[in-house]
């Protein structure tokens, strides 16, 4: 174990622990635990929501996913993710800041949506926190694998040791700060990643010769490596480009827009927070590319760790220990914003909506305290198995949460018609559809990795494809069938859009 790396290390885990210290003694009600109060700041919503986006597996899972693939195929996932990232900030998150405002003040996406649709049997509220619970226990699972393999690899620890520690300190500033603790850590773990994201592919490059030598030496060892068709069909492009659809329904990304002082700072927010994603994506595909090249006459084991070792070998000590822990940042930046929406989803949701009408506020940040714990240590037991990919869990959550809230969300905004029925209809569909049609197109292996049943769908379409297709379709037909909404739920739509 390096003294520069690990000195690197607390020194980092110290100052995150500082800023949930600070952030503690400005928390004094629910709405400052689970939104901050809505001061976020353009820069600071852009880079937290940035941040909470992309998780370990910007620097773990998608370097990876180039490396293991052979080159330029895996493009088209961070060409869907850029344009849906774009399409959210430029249509949904001014909309919802203010909608969310004239809504009685929601704080949560299921309090946005009860009191949008002036839902009195709560059968709204309930199914949408239920929804965020179930898939955000995978999502934040796969930030404890990263965590862990990171730990593992750096340090030498063994993957059980590696998870714990990397898992109580992010419990810790989550616990004590809530969302300005998670928010400011966003921001400064997110210019973290950024400079990693740029560092490392251009030495990496730098050391194979140049952009044209490192081209020139993928090309020698495959020449479709290069070609972004190569091993592509149809379906697989749709699917790589479907993970932009994900966007519209992710709660931890959409409370960063909620959470912003004014609506007047979208246009800014967006610039910084698509600027950051653009150098961020394509120098995670870069840094795979370079690792094909770089790593031909020792292939890595696990393509997942190309970031990694490219640290380890091309920095001295105190670079690579800045560099680690700009992974350490990725992993932390989403699993906090995930821990914290999931909290907020007990204690708004559940407690305050249903056990206890009558708790203080101060009750219900504890409640959102201890909440943290318990969905943290379910988390914790579902990443204890070292062979979790990093980008297999990702995918399942994010196709759950863009199918089951994407639609509900655009529709909720832009369409004066929507009912609650139909709002149920496109969230319980929504989610079902990721659930089974990933169920039928998984073939069912035996211990040795053997095929002994084969997917009854015999085709690998990502599952966010249909079920936020099917999801719209119900809302629309649903809400069509049911009764129109009531002219009070009309006037508050036209007043937000005002």
């Amino acid at each position: 174990m390096d003294a520069a790396v690990l000195t690197t290390f607390i020194v980092y885990l110290i100052g995150m622990l500082g800023i949930g210290i600070a952030a503690y003694k400005l928390t004094s009600n629910l709405s400052d635990y689970v939104l901050g109060g809505r001061r976020l700041g353009p820069g600071v919503a852009a880079l937290s929501a940035g941040a909470s986006d992309m998780s370990s597996w910007l620097l773990l899972g998608l370097p990876g996913a180039v490396y293991a693939s052979g080159g330029m195929n895996q493009i088209w996932l961070a060409v869907g993710l850029t344009i849906g990232a774009y399409l959210n900030w430029q249509f949904v998150a001014g909309r919802l800041r203010t909608y969310t405002e004239v809504a009685n003040d929601s704080i949560t996406i299921p309090d946005f949506l009860e009191n949008r649709f002036k839902d009195t049997s709560k059968s709204l509220r309930v199914i949408s926190a239920l929804v965020i619970l179930l898939f955000f226990t995978f999502y934040t699972s796969s930030g404890m694998v990263g965590g862990a393999l990171l730990f593992e690899s750096s340090f030498g620890l063994s993957y059980q040791t590696a998870l714990w520690i990397g898992a109580i300190v992010i419990i810790s500033y989550t616990f004590l700060g809530g969302f300005l603790a998670v928010s400011w850590t966003d921001f400064i773990q997110g210019i973290l990643m950024f400079l990693a994201l740029i560092v490392v592919p251009i030495v990496a490059v730098s050391k194979l010769g140049g952009w044209s030598d490192t081209v020139n030496a993928v090309g020698d060892i495959d020449p479709t490596y290069l070609d972004a068709f190569t091993g592509m069909t149809g379906i697989g492009i749709i699917s790589l480009l479907a993970w932009g659809l994900g966007y519209f329904g992710q709660p931890h990304i959409l409370t960063r827009f909620m959470a912003l002082r004014s609506v007047k700072d979208v246009p800014k927010a967006r610039l910084v927070g698509m600027a950051w994603m653009v150098f961020g994506l394509f120098g995670a595909v870069f840094t795979g590319f370079a690792g094909i090249a770089y790593f031909a006459d020792s292939p890595l084991p696990n393509g997942e760790q190309v970031f990694i070792i490219f640290t380890d070998v091309l920095f001295n000590p105190w670079v690579s220990g800045i560099l680690l822990a700009a992974i350490l940042a990725a992993i932390m930046s989403t699993i906090d914003s995930q821990l914290l929406v999931s909290s907020s989803a007990v204690a708004e949701d559940f407690y305050k909506a249903i056990l206890k009408k009558d708790a203080t506020e101060k009750e219900l940040v504890w409640v959102g305290r201890i909440s943290v714990g318990v969905i943290a240590l379910i988390a914790i037991l579902l990443a204890m198995n070292p062979e979790s990919s990093v980008l297999d869990l990702v995918s399942y959550a994010w196709a759950g949460f863009g199918a089951a809230f994407g639609p509900v969300i655009i529709l909720s905004l832009f369409w004066k018609r929507m009912n609650r029925w139909g709002a149920l209809a496109g969230m319980v569909t929504g989610a079902i559809t990721v659930v089974v049609w990933k169920i039928l197109s998984t073939d069912k292996l035996n211990e040795a990795g053997e095929v002994i049943k084969e997917a009854v769908i015999p085709f690998s379409l990502y599952e966010i494809v249909p079920g936020f297709i099917i999801a719209t379709i119900a809302i629309c037909v649903v809400s069509l069938a049911t009764e129109a909404p009531s002219q009070e739920i009309q006037d508050e739509f036209e007043k937000a859009r005002g």
